[in-house]
């Protein structure tokens, strides 16, 4: 039934199983002897930012950071073993993860040896993130059909705008936002790796119906070769899967600027491969409130020397109106799956 439906290309769906079981047995597997080492070489863990929430400086001082590591590095063995790596969107994706996932190492790596939450500028990591998003969205763009090149595709309503020179400009603001609104996501334990794997669940399959000419039945562009997405975002729910085992509360380890900044760059490189920029808001809408509310908070303390948030991002504000760390997380996993589900209507021809 299923097969009649999605057409006869099978191979797809099993190399991103395959892809998906590679990458959770990888991290399940190295998880303890990785986290070991991290203890063994940040003899204080993650510096704690001491303008936070207090709570904060008692029960996550000490925890190893960088397990960004464990998560790359599963993705990467996972996409060079199951995705057809001649495709560019596959090593463009690569690219993504390796540049964004080294800036953040570097960031981490200051951090945890000077003993700081402050590592990089704001303006060195936006330069690199800017500069990597134009080239990235530049080989995309090349890589995509003419007449899809530079759409900006509406869901539900099903049409499309032609940005014309406007999309490389729109499609790296979506890059970078999306790879700091992650970042900015990753404050409590288990937050961002349950949020990443609803909306990498969700763009895993959309890559199979935009990749494939079954998108025609659902009124979405085609896009030819995307469907390798499917493979690549297989291979980032399994990771993050696995390392939510050990990022659970209490966690064990966190993924650092080395995760986030380079799975947020992957979620919005995946959604400008798919031309599905406005999805991605819907379905890790929770990643853009958080960037807004920082945003908002910022804007508004620089006009008024007041806060509008009791603390930014907007997961601090909630623990300190006195939810438990526990409840933020569950209501705003429980949120990103309610967008995730209001993404899939959007299959749905009405």
């Amino acid at each position: 039934m299923l097969l009649s439906w999605f057409g006869t290309d099978t191979s797809i769906w099993l190399r991103a199983v395959c892809a998906f079981l590679f990458s959770l047995i990888f991290v399940l597997v190295l998880g303890r002897p990785v986290i070991h080492l991290l203890h063994k070489r940040q003899h204080h863990g993650q510096p704690i930012r001491t303008d936070g929430p207090q709570s904060h400086l008692k029960t996550k001082k000490g925890t190893p950071t960088m397990g960004g590591l464990l998560i790359l590095g599963a993705m990467i063995l996972s996409i060079l073993l199951f995705a057809n790596i001649t495709y560019h969107f596959v090593w463009v994706s690569l690219v993504v993860i390796v540049v964004y996932g080294l800036t953040g190492f570097i960031d981490d790596y200051i951090k945890v040896t000077k003993e700081t939450p402050n590592a990089l500028t704001v303006k060195g990591k936006l330069f690199a993130q800017f500069l990597t998003a134009v080239i990235v969205a530049t080989i995309i763009t090349a890589a995509t059909p003419t007449a899809s090149s530079n759409i900006l595709y509406i869901p539900y309503f099903r049409f499309v705008f032609n940005l014309s020179w406007l999309y490389i400009p729109f499609a790296v603001i979506v890059i970078s936002g999306t790879s700091n609104g992650v970042n900015l996501s990753d404050g409590l334990d288990g937050l961002a790796s349950g949020l990443i794997i609803l909306a990498f669940t969700f763009f895993a399959i959309m890559a199979y119906i935009i990749g494939t000419p079954v998108a025609q039945s659902f009124n979405f562009p085609y896009i030819p070769r995307s469907a390798e997405m499917c493979i690549v975002s297989a291979s980032v729910v399994g990771a993050c899967l696995g390392f939510l085992y050990y990022n659970a509360p209490k966690a064990k380890v966190f993924m650092g600027d080395t995760g986030s900044l380079a799975l947020g760059a992957l979620l919005g490189t995946t959604a400008v491969i798919l031309k599905q920029e406005l999805l991605l808001a819907i379905a890790g809408f929770v990643f853009v409130m958080e960037a807004l509310s920082v945003m908002i908070q910022v804007f508004y303390y620089k006009k008024t020397g007041k806060r509008f948030f009791k603390m930014a991002p907007i997961h601090h504000h909630f623990e300190q109106g006195g939810w438990s760390e526990k409840r933020v997380v569950l209501t705003f996993w429980f949120t990103g799956f309610i967008c995730a589900f209001l993404s899939f209507m959007s299959l749905i021809k009405f």
